[in-house]
């Protein structure tokens, strides 16, 4: 839902899912709205990615923030839902993502703070963001530089 272009060559989008959902429900605010559609390059897990160490310069990770059993309104059939016993599933996604980074590659970490502050997410990786935007009850978004080393 981030990029400009989602066709640009230079993005690989990667989800588990591959869905489409009516957004249009009847109600004046959602009639007319196109299908949200769900159609990754790549179908896959973030905590178990299909490629191999050290392979991209630039990782976005963009993971579910609301808790839910079941994706249920707009908002959790576009983004996913965090289900069951989740944070060691985000941890083991941070780690994923600095491995498939090579050294001095960035990551970029995406946080919507409806359910959980931000300050207890961070606390689920070794890694300590170089900068972001610091707001309360807002999207977040935080850079990380993977190590040379480490």
């Amino acid at each position: 839902m981030m990029w400009f272009d989602k066709r640009d060559t230079r993005v690989l989008f990667v989800d588990k899912r591959q869905e489409i959902h009516a957004a249009d429900l009847g109600t004046a605010n959602t009639r007319g709205r196109s299908p949200i559609v769900i159609d990754p390059d790549v179908i896959a897990d973030f905590v178990s990615l299909p490629f191999s160490d050290a392979t991209f310069e630039l990782v976005v990770f963009d993971p579910p923030h609301i808790e839910r059993k079941h994706a249920l309104g707009l908002v959790t059939r576009k983004f996913g839902v965090l289900s069951g016993d989740w944070r060691p599933m985000l941890s083991d996604g941070f780690a994923e993502c600095f491995r498939v980074l090579k050294p001095n590659g960035v990551l970029i970490f995406k946080w919507g703070e409806s359910d959980y502050p931000i300050s207890e997410i961070l606390k689920l990786t070794p890694h300590k963001p170089l900068f972001g935007h610091k707001t309360r009850k807002t999207t977040h978004w935080c850079v990380f530089m993977k190590p040379l080393q480490g």
